[in-house]
């Protein structure tokens, strides 16, 4: 099962530096968006591949995968369209994020 966080971690941390689309297509204030989103989506990728070395790494990498996914993506979408309509699920990616390094840190 360790082996599973393992792979989850490597494979977000290599989707993290992907291609971007062309300049033409940013929305206003979209490409610091997405620099910055990018960012938390490599550390968040990072710990992933901490997961097995921790007590509960079954919730650890949920809570950490799953936070990042909400979180990411909602920002994702808002700097790639300009849309903030899905923009309400960052928060609950948050809180499973916090919950994640914490399950992490315990």
């Amino acid at each position: 099962p360790s082996q599973r966080w393992l792979g989850l971690g490597l494979l977000s941390a290599a989707w993290a530096p992907c291609p971007e689309p062309e300049p033409w297509a940013w929305p206003p204030t979209g490409r610091t968006l997405f620099d910055r989103v990018n960012k938390h989506h490599f550390l968040h990728s990072l710990a992933l591949l901490g997961v097995p070395h921790c007590r509960k790494p079954l919730w650890a990498g949920l809570l950490l995968a799953s936070g990042t996914t909400l979180f990411c993506t909602s920002f994702y979408y808002q700097a790639l369209s300009g849309d903030p309509s899905i923009q309400t699920l960052a928060p609950v990616g948050g809180s499973l994020l916090l919950l994640g390094w914490l399950a992490l840190a315990l």
